[in-house]
């Protein structure tokens, strides 16, 4: 288990802040991550990892010279928030652009994506390089579907190699995409992990077993196999990575043998006496190998091996000097100036907007959020029953995401309404709050899909049921937008779609806005209902499909619930 811990809600902030403290020659703590603690002498590509705590030494461990200029640090297992990734991305900045470099999950493709589009907003080129390492979670013509997991680590040195070398920002570009497609992982799993506070792991693996193609997240292995001594383990893992051998690849790999987080470093040196006799057999030469924690997942028992194919390009980047709080090889080049960065570089947002609302919208924005707060009575209601959905084929963080989600929406659009806001500012207030402090996939949909609300319901007058109808449907656009996913997809959308189109139905038929949203929510609890007979074709759960089937997706079932709720306000304040 996770056993230190003051508020679990609050891990994450206390161990950056923690982090922060310990290490302060080398990272300061800035909003929605840390930063290199000395500014570079002259212009340099700024490399930015990041993704959801859980993982240490990755991301904040590797933050330094000859790695990582800056890690965004979300939830944990959570993507974090797009407000995160810019800040980190806009101070860590130097003048040569920023590469921002993540695991392929659905929720930090969405999150990195936009902070890019709002550094490019700012005139800074910001590209996206995500890691796909993963052989277990998509066949080879699929490649670019794979998660991203210890061969992130991979990725991230060359990145940053290449990034202190000077190279220009294509350059560096280039060299992290070769990267990527010559790195292979495959990982095994002996336990679950626990979050902070919570009584029982993520998954059990079964006795006798070993969890085959395990995720960093929390996700159980893809099929259950019998466990195996460490020679036959070292087979598994080593001949299905040889498999995969790239074409035209030389015979010098760069090697990680990583622990998952109870894995002991003496276990992993039997497995490695097993594992690099079987490469050198296999005609390999092994460079400058790595054994130990790198890439974790709390306290998750289990072991990958990563296989990075070197040439004459990676091989001198994968050995240069790196000098970090968790990782040192060699003497890293001195690149830094003696300026420290300091929190005059930190962006700073001040909203200076004229408050729009009448007193009619004020009226609809105090119903808003009298909604908002009974929505986030149900959710922390149902936060352990969520939390054990997504479980099931995921990271277990749905029921918490939602919570922190809720929470910090109904505290900003609380102080939008006191400032005398309509419902537009308050819903677009809590939007951004809900994507700012939640993260992860459903942090971002639900932050968008309450600005688009807003967006149609306005600062002023009362709106008519039609007008209800209408922002629900740009809600609905706003998550087809940004997720890209489909009717049957096993998401949110299976229970927002009939929602929203039983709504249009009834409003446009004349029922009064209560009526019409009660018929609306038995609709969208059924379809949520109905997503347990679904394959997940997307998101976090798509590798595991198979487990899933049975089980409801947790996004549409929170969908209901909030809306569920929402409809019992409605009646009491005899919406028509």
């Amino acid at each position: 288990m996770t056993r230190i811990f003051d508020d679990p809600a609050e891990f994450t902030a206390d161990a950056v802040e923690g982090f922060a403290d310990l290490y302060a020659s080398h990272v300061r703590a800035v909003p929605g991550g840390v930063v290199r603690r000395m500014k570079p002498r002259s212009p340099k590509v700024a490399v930015i990892v990041g993704g959801g705590s859980g993982h240490y030494p990755a991301f904040m461990g590797v933050v330094g010279p000859g790695f990582a200029d800056g890690a965004v640090v979300g939830n944990i297992f959570t993507s974090p928030s797009t407000a995160q990734a810019y800040s980190v991305g806009r101070i860590a900045h130097s003048g040569a652009g920023v590469i921002y470099t993540y695991g392929n999950y659905a929720g930090d493709v969405m999150n990195f994506g936009m902070a890019g589009e709002r550094l490019h907003a700012d005139g800074i080129d910001a590209r996206q390089l995500i890691v796909t390492d993963d052989i277990a979670s998509a066949s080879p013509a699929e490649a670019a579907k794979r998660r991203g997991i210890a061969g992130d680590f991979v990725v991230f040195k060359v990145l940053g190699a290449a990034a202190e070398r000077g190279l220009d920002i294509d350059e560096v570009e280039r060299l992290g995409l070769l990267a990527n497609a010559r790195t292979y992982t495959l990982g095994i799993a002996f336990s679950g992990c626990t979050f902070p506070g919570a009584r029982e792991p993520l998954f059990m693996v079964p006795d006798g077993q070993m969890g085959l193609g395990l995720g960093i997240h929390g996700e159980p292995g893809l099929e259950d196999v019998a466990s195996l001594p460490a020679p036959k383990l070292a087979h598994l893992l080593v001949d299905k990575l040889l498999d995969e051998r790239p074409a035209g690849s030389g015979d010098r790999v760069g090697v990680i043998l990583n622990g998952l987080g109870t894995t002991k470093y003496e276990e992993l040196f039997v497995l490695w006496k097993s594992t690099s006799a079987l490469l050198r057999e296999a005609g390999l030469t092994i460079v400058a190998p790595e054994v130990g924690e790198l890439v974790t997942s709390l306290d998750m028992g289990g072991v990958s091996l990563t296989l990075t194919w070197l040439d004459d390009e990676l091989e001198p980047l994968w050995l240069d000097a790196a000098s970090t709080p968790a990782f040192r090889r060699g003497a890293a080049a001195e690149t830094l100036g003696s300026e420290d960065s300091t929190d005059d570089d930190d962006v700073t947002v001040v909203d200076t907007r004229v408050v729009e609302g009448d007193a009619a919208s004020q009226r609809v924005a105090a119903v808003v959020l009298s909604a908002m707060t009974a929505a986030q009575a149900a959710v922390h209601d149902a936060e352990h029953e969520l939390g054990r959905l997504d479980a099931v084929a995921g990271d277990g963080d749905h029921g918490r995401g939602m919570v922190r989600g809720i929470d910090h929406a109904v505290t900003a659009g609380s102080v939008a309404a006191q400032a005398g806001w309509g419902a537009r500012g308050v819903l677009e207030a809590a939007g951004d709050a809900w994507a700012e402090f939640a993260g992860g996939t459903s942090g971002v949909l639900w932050g968008a899909g309450l600005r688009a609300l807003g967006a149609v319901l306005g600062n002023s007058g009362r709106p008519e049921p039609t007008q209800v109808a209408e922002a629900v449907r740009a809600y609905l656009q706003s998550m087809f937008d940004l997720g890209k996913a489909s009717a049957g997809d096993k998401t949110l959308l299976d229970a927002v779609i009939p929602f929203a189109e039983s709504l249009d139905t009834e409003t446009a038929a004349g029922r009064d806005l209560s009526s019409a949203w009660d018929s609306a929510v038995v609709a969208a609890v059924a379809g949520a209902d109905a997503t347990a007979a679904l394959s997940p074709k997307v998101g976090r759960a798509r590798p595991l499909a198979a487990r899933s089937v049975g089980t409801a997706d947790p996004g549409a079932v929170s969908f209901g619930i909030c809306v569920g709720a929402i409809g019992g306000v409605l009646a009491e304040e005899g919406c028509e």
